[in-house]
């Protein structure tokens, strides 16, 4: 029996980038669940918001643009972000009559017949005409390898796992990495906990003053040069630094963010520096990012040599029919919403050039 539905549009994804996307589809005119189609694979409406630690209240968000067509007013910045982001992204697919389709896996895409890319889900088969691939990152967490790892009788933990400060009272924690996750696991880990040690591969560097619009499209750019060269992505704020804040000042201040050169190995109880030094520790945990949720379309043999895929605007150079919105200098809220809008605007084009097969 053949189950394969055919759509124009197959969005994958839900989060921001996503919404994005789907927006502006339907102002383009196409129509939800007929002409393109929403498949999210998490539980609930949110992205990866949802999945956030409790602690990280709507106050504590960093530059959380609002989705096109709709602003997020009235917020309790005292409620978790999970919440916050999750109920506005759930007023979102309603308001807008999205059709988002979840919990549903997108297991792979492939090229199909006639032009088509047939994209296989545990829901079935979707034969589509372009894509907008918005996996974000939140399902690919970044684990360091590092000698020694395996022997550690602690508990390892990533930022995606992190339960919020309480766990980790009267513990020997050591937070490695120097974003913005390293940075506020820290200060709230640090009232609670017997000890915290920090420690980053490079020393963190932290910005002064206002981030204003020049520089944040500075910024972009510098992301914008990698994808284009087909370069893994780096984050919009590996290449921004860390606002100093007074959070931040105050934590240095307190010798909280004193940051520790990348130790050489972990042992049983703790981690070592090459000069001899050792500190004991009963949980590591790994700040240390994530990487693009891409795996899917490796059909497609989108990767260049050099690990990422090469971007022209939204769309891989290698195939004008796919769109990654959230990739790369789109992975801001702000930059999501600008991708979103360009995609759909260059997937109507290509779609009008190349008539649908009989």
């Amino acid at each position: 029996m053949n189950n394969t539905r055919e759509v124009e549009v197959v969005v994958i994804g839900a989060g921001q980038a996503g919404l994005a996307g789907a927006y502006h589809l339907r102002r383009s005119g196409f129509e939800p669940d007929r002409d393109f189609v929403v498949l999210d694979h998490s539980p609930a409406p949110g992205g990866a918001w949802q999945f956030r630690w409790p602690s990280l209240t709507y106050g504590k968000v960093h530059g959380m643009h609002a989705l096109p067509g709709m602003e997020l007013t009235d917020a309790d910045p005292a409620r978790p972000s999970a919440e916050v982001i999750g109920a506005y992204f759930d007023r979102y697919e309603q308001t807008f009559d999205l059709q988002v389709r979840r919990p549903v896996d997108v297991r792979t895409v492939r090229e199909g017949p006639a032009g088509r890319l047939l994209v296989e889900t545990s829901e079935g088969v979707w034969s589509t005409r372009a894509l907008i691939n918005a996996t974000g990152t939140w399902d690919r967490p970044f684990w360091p390898r590092y000698p020694g790892q395996e022997t550690f009788r602690g508990r390892q933990l990533h930022t995606a796992q992190y339960p919020g400060p309480e766990e980790f009272a009267g513990q020997r924690v050591v937070v490695v990495g120097g974003g913005a996750s390293g940075t506020q696991h820290l200060l709230e880990i640090a009232s609670h906990a017997a000890a915290t040690t920090w420690v980053t591969r490079r020393p963190p560097v932290f910005r002064e003053g206002p981030f204003d619009e020049d520089a944040g499209r500075a910024a972009v750019a510098l992301v914008e040069e990698r994808v284009r060269q087909g370069l893994p992505p780096r984050s919009v704020v590996s290449v921004t630094g860390l606002p100093l804040n007074d959070a931040i000042r105050q934590g240095i201040a307190d010798g909280v963010l004193d940051r520790q050169p990348m130790f050489d190995r972990i042992s049983p109880t703790g981690v070592d520096w090459a000069d001899g030094r050792h500190v004991d520790a009963d949980v590591i945990l790994w700040a240390t990012g994530f990487r693009a949720a891409i795996d899917h379309l490796a059909p497609l043999r989108l990767r260049s040599p050099g690990g990422g895929i090469r971007m022209e605007g939204t769309h891989a150079a290698a195939d004008p029919r796919i769109h990654l919105v959230g990739y790369g200098p789109s992975a801001s809220t702000i930059g999501a919403n600008r991708a979103g809008r360009a995609a759909v605007r260059d997937i109507r084009r290509l779609l009008e050039q190349e008539p649908a097969a009989a």
